[in-house]
């Protein structure tokens, strides 16, 4: 039991310096990443592609800034969505710091820029008619929490990002110790073999984990992707439906309910079929 929780946490310490430095670096990021002035380049007609490519850095503070916008009327719906199907919150950050898994990055990042654009486009089409609130906005900015971190420089670049790695290397370390026990009790073998007659249902499993507004959600999906627990198109809908603190900025707006209800339908739908094609895709080829 004792190597098995010293194998969970050196693997976990491992990854937490690589955490720290892009959570310093993220921070740098959002503190300079305003859409004011430029917000404009996401009512054009290469918008979805804008808010795809937008949402691919790794934070959900594009998502949040996308809500806002929206909710504002200051983008489209297409776009909106183009946004959060392209965010992975803690995803590529994990994976970037997991070793041999970080091959799976272009792929992901290919699946979910097509998807993002794709539905982004298709569904501006079909809603040609919607229209936008003219003026600009308040100053909004991409802060990853759905707020500005307060305090000095040591505080925002160094505490904060400090306390957000540890919080992740904290899941990371979580998912190391349930498969180190489960992979010590069953044998990888069984595992293995457990995963081929999940392949049609883990996709819709995952997107449901998505939803969850927490980076929590991300680093369990991605942990387990990494240790074989699920495909990679289970791991494409939980991510593709993870939409960080987005779909809680629209909720907050409690006079257009069903109009969230329906977007968040939406994203949980166009994961899970994604995740669920490219399973099938897997095995045919």
């Amino acid at each position: 039991m004792w190597e098995i929780i010293l194998d969970a946490f050196l693997d976990t310490l491992i990854v937490l310096p690589f955490l720290i430095i892009i959570y310093i670096l993220i921070e740098f990021l959002e503190h300079r990443t305003t859409f004011t002035r430029n917000h404009k380049i996401l009512q054009g007609n290469v918008a979805p592609l804008i808010g795809s490519a937008t949402g691919l850095i790794p934070q959900c503070g594009f998502s949040v800034m996308a809500a806002k916008l929206y909710d504002k009327g200051l983008i489209r719906t297409g776009t909106l969505l183009a946004v959060l199907l392209a965010t992975s919150d803690e995803a590529f950050i994990i994976l970037l710091s997991s070793g041999e898994a970080a091959a799976a990055i272009m792929p992901l990042v290919a699946v979910k820029l097509i998807v993002g654009v794709g539905v982004g486009y298709f569904v501006n089409f079909v809603f040609t008619a919607e229209k936008l609130s003219e003026g600009d906005p308040e100053e909004v900015h991409a802060y990853s929490c759905g707020r500005e971190h307060e305090g000095g420089s040591v505080k925002v670049y160094v505490l904060n990002p400090l306390r957000h790695a540890l919080m992740i290397a904290f899941y990371l370390l979580l998912v190391n110790l349930i498969f180190g026990f489960v992979i010590a009790e069953i044998g990888e073998d069984k595992i293995a073999s457990s995963m081929i007659g999940g392949l049609y249902f883990q996709p819709f499993i995952t997107a449901v984990i998505g939803l969850i507004p927490n980076c929590a959600s991300s680093a369990i999906i991605t942990g387990t992707f990494i240790h074989g627990g699920i495909t990679f198109g289970s791991c494409v809908a939980g991510l593709c439906s993870n939409a960080g603190l987005g779909l809680v900025v629209l909720f907050k707006n409690t006079k257009k309910i069903k109009r969230n209800i329906i977007l968040t339908f939406t994203l949980y739908a166009v994961s899970a079929v994604t995740g669920l094609v490219i399973n099938c895709l897997s095995l045919l080829f």
